[in-house]
């Protein structure tokens, strides 16, 4: 009776507690999977699971199970899946308690992952994909791109596309962020892990547009004011003189010679004092 009693008070509490909220941020680079905790407690644990795009299991890796670190090494997962790719998810654990999971993105393209970048234009977004890679090559036209787009903060999976190649978005709000992510596709089947969410903001205006606009502005000032002032440097030569002379030097002021009276030798006056003369004495043999 004791450890009924005691599971009862367990399910009571346990159902009492708040819900745990699924990791965020969940993300791999270089097969390493990493997450942001939602919560600082010490007692929850995380697990992660793998499937692979021919299954519809999803399955623990032994290595990552009811860990309480917040990142584990994923990469034995890589050869339980077809192609080498897989698709990846944790989740939080507390008790009885698990939180909904989150599923993981690849901060780089790789054989798994589509390799993408935005280009925002008024009114697009061009969403750039690159049609090489293995799974095309190998199955062609059964392996696509799935494009996942939608407004910032808003789901993703509302709004897709399946193309081969690049492909633009037309019709967005202009001045809104959109953002987007990528994931490859085998007869309609998610394939590996999908690209991490990239975000552009949609411009009232073409930046392109408006430089060309700057640059012919530039030159409409400049082929404007190159005659304006060959025609001051021309035409206006004098008055230009003539508003300069104010603060012209005059040279002939500098060089005119001292007034007589203020000479400071003068031997026209016979009571002025007599000076001896020193003779100069050159040595002999010296010529200057």
């Amino acid at each position: 009776m004791l450890w009924v009693v005691l599971y009862v008070q367990l399910v009571v509490q346990v159902l009492s507690e708040a819900p745990l909220a699924p990791p965020q941020n969940v993300s791999v680079d270089k097969w390493l999977l990493t997450w942001t905790p939602t919560t600082q407690e010490k007692d929850v644990t995380y697990t992660v699971q793998y499937r692979s795009f021919d299954s519809s299991e999803w399955k623990d890796i032994p290595a990552c199970t009811q860990i309480s670190r917040d990142s584990c090494d994923v990469a034995s997962a890589k050869a339980n899946g077809k192609f080498g790719c897989v698709r990846l998810r944790v989740r939080a654990e507390r008790r009885l308690l698990t939180s909904s999971p989150a599923e993981a993105c690849s901060r780089h393209g790789d054989a798994c992952t589509p390799e993408v970048s935005l280009t925002a234009r008024p009114g697009s977004l061009t969403v750039h994909l690159y049609r090489n890679h293995g799974l095309a090559q190998e199955y062609g036209n059964h392996a696509l791109h799935r494009v996942y787009y939608g407004k910032e903060g808003e789901s993703l999976e509302q709004n897709l596309e399946d193309t081969s190649s690049s492909v633009s978005l037309h019709e967005l709000q202009k001045g809104q962020r959109y953002c987007t992510k990528v994931q490859y596709i085998f007869f309609s089947t998610p394939v590996g892990l999908p690209s991490c969410t990239q975000c552009e903001l949609i411009p009232r205006t073409d930046p392109k547009q408006t430089e060309v606009i700057v640059a012919v502005l530039a030159v409409l000032f400049l082929v404007t004011l190159i005659p304006v002032i060959g025609y001051f440097l021309i035409c206006q030569r004098g008055r230009i003189k003539q508003w300069l002379r104010p603060y012209e030097i005059s040279i002939d002021f500098i060089l005119e010679p001292f007034p007589e009276q203020y000479s400071p030798i003068s031997t026209s006056s016979p009571s002025e004092e007599h000076c001896d003369v020193i003779t100069c004495i050159t040595p002999e043999g010296f010529r200057p």
